[in-house]
């Protein structure tokens, strides 16, 4: 009885292991979603921004076309908000490039590799949305 004894406990303590080791994997697995998800919202916030950048853009044409140092805040106003237009689209572009529409929309688990890119992401996703919305506020005070 003491040998199976000891085995019974041996094998009870790889099945306590296995468990713990799978918890950690559905952790990591799940923290990896919550990460893509905290992305996509971030990313969905800003995208709506994209026409009121355009149309900021317009306005300020022709207030930035006097070349005096009058002119000169409007024209950075406009290269500011033209550099955040191109941030974004560049951003859609390279992140559309390091994850798939499973892995954006449909909760995909991601790659030891993609799990790194992601929190690299977020980092960049959040900058972003902070020049997005300093263009437009900039640019509207200017305008009023």
């Amino acid at each position: 009885m003491g040998k199976f004894s000891t085995v019974m406990l041996a094998l009870l303590a790889v099945l306590v292991m296995a468990c713990k080791g799978e918890e950690k994997k559905e952790e990591v697995l799940a923290k990896g979603q919550a990460e893509m998800e905290l992305v996509m919202a971030i990313h969905d916030e800003v995208m709506p921004k994209m026409s009121t950048i355009g149309k900021l853009v317009e306005s300020l044409k022709p207030l930035a076309a006097d070349t005096t140092a009058t002119g000169q805040p409007y024209q950075k106003a406009m290269v500011d908000l033209q550099d955040a237009h191109t941030a974004m689209m560049d951003w859609m572009k390279n992140f559309g490039a390091r994850f798939d529409s499973d892995e954006i929309l449909n909760g995909k688990a991601l790659s030891e590799e993609k799990m790194g890119w992601i929190a690299e992401e977020e980092t960049k996703v959040k900058a972003l949305k902070e020049q997005i919305n300093s263009s437009i506020a900039n640019a509207e005070a200017l305008i009023k």
